[in-house]
């Protein structure tokens, strides 16, 4: 992991760049104190429609088949407070 000013950074960015693409961490600091790290970019992950197509698909049937209406609604005092069964 390479450390280097904000000053530093700015007159290095391409060279910066080149180092992220291949994997390393870079700490850019002010004062000597650290104040952003420039690391390789990671897709966003989330939902994924298609492996859910994909599935359906495979298998013939959704994941889930039925959502409770009161699915969201907050759990009742006494079933929180309850120790959970061996």
């Amino acid at each position: 992991m390479a450390i280097v000013t904000l000053q530093e950074a700015k007159n290095r960015l391409s060279e910066l760049a080149r180092d992220v693409e291949r994997g390393e961490t870079v700490t850019v600091t002010r004062n000597g104190r650290p104040v952003f790290d420039l690391v390789p970019h990671q897709p966003k992950k989330g939902i994924r429609f298609d492996a859910i197509e994909a599935f359906i698909k495979e298998h013939g049937q959704p994941i889930v088949t039925y959502i409770a209406d009161d699915f969201d609604e907050p759990l009742p005092d006494d079933l929180l407070i309850r120790p959970l069964p061996r």
